[in-house]
């Protein structure tokens, strides 16, 4: 991805709907267009827990798939840096954005009928988080995931981006690791679908081919897409060339 996606704005959403009372919880809602929708995307962005990343670089994806005919919730949530962030208290901000759906069903054109949760690089640690607590959710895509946190603590992800979100090392805070990383998790009958780019150096995509080994083994219902060339921004970037397969591989899964 050109490192411009970050900087450049995305289409403005159609509105902009608190579901808490911080700052940092709200949402951008985004309408399906055309007469047909096909599902809801709830999207949780990367930027490996820190503030210093916000919502909207994902907008260029979520205003994608608005255009395809899903609607789309785009979510801010407390990150590292933020009053009261952290490990739980910013996964909490995702299972209280989860349940506004409900609430948004009831006063927009949003079904709750069929939801999908996206998450991109740190979203979708969340994202995975979320759909093990949630037996109702069915559907999960992981774009570029940090699927694995105790691999990347020993690597040293941006830094210690894992301890100060986790609040120290594994075996600092062992039960912090054994309640959010994806890993350790059971998702029995949901759906994941982890994509990732062959050329992503920033989480490298062992991550998400360890993942699936090891959750397949177990059972669960896992799909690695791989993407040859792509890096860890291509895969949430409508303009670059793996956008064509990352859009089929989400209509897919409306027909499930």
């Amino acid at each position: 991805m050109p490192e411009d996606l970050l900087k450049l704005a995305p289409p403005l959403p159609d509105l902009c709907i608190p579901y808490g009372p911080d700052p940092c919880q709200f949402g951008e809602l985004r309408l399906a267009s055309g007469k047909r929708q096909f599902a809801t995307v709830m999207n949780i962005h990367g930027g490996f827990w820190r503030n210093k990343y916000d919502l909207k670089h994902a907008g260029h994806f979520c205003a994608a798939l608005s255009a395809i005919g899903f609607a789309v919730w785009n979510i801010e949530y407390r990150r590292v840096n933020d009053q009261g962030a952290g490990w739980p208290a910013s996964f909490n901000d995702i299972c209280q954005a989860w349940r506004f759906i409900w609430r948004l069903e009831q006063e927009y054109e949003v079904s709750a009928q069929k939801i999908i949760v996206a998450g991109h690089s740190a979203g979708a640690q969340l994202a995975l988080c979320l759909a093990a607590r949630e037996p109702s959710l069915e559907a999960v895509v992981s774009l570029a995931g940090i699927v694995d946190l105790e691999r990347a603590w020993h690597l040293r992800l941006s830094g210690d981006a894992v301890a100060e979100f986790l609040g120290g090392s594994p075996t600092e805070v062992p039960q912090h690791y054994r309640a959010a990383d994806p890993m350790r998790l059971n998702l029995p009958g949901v759906l994941q679908t982890l994509i990732h780019g062959t050329e992503d150096t920033t989480v490298p995509a062992v991550f998400s081919r360890s993942y699936c080994k090891k959750k397949k083994k177990a059972g669960e219902d896992v799909r690695l897409v791989e993407i040859s060339e792509a890096d860890h921004f291509d895969v949430i970037d409508p303009r670059s060339a793996a956008w064509l397969t990352i859009e089929q591989k989400i209509l897919d899964l409306v027909g499930r």
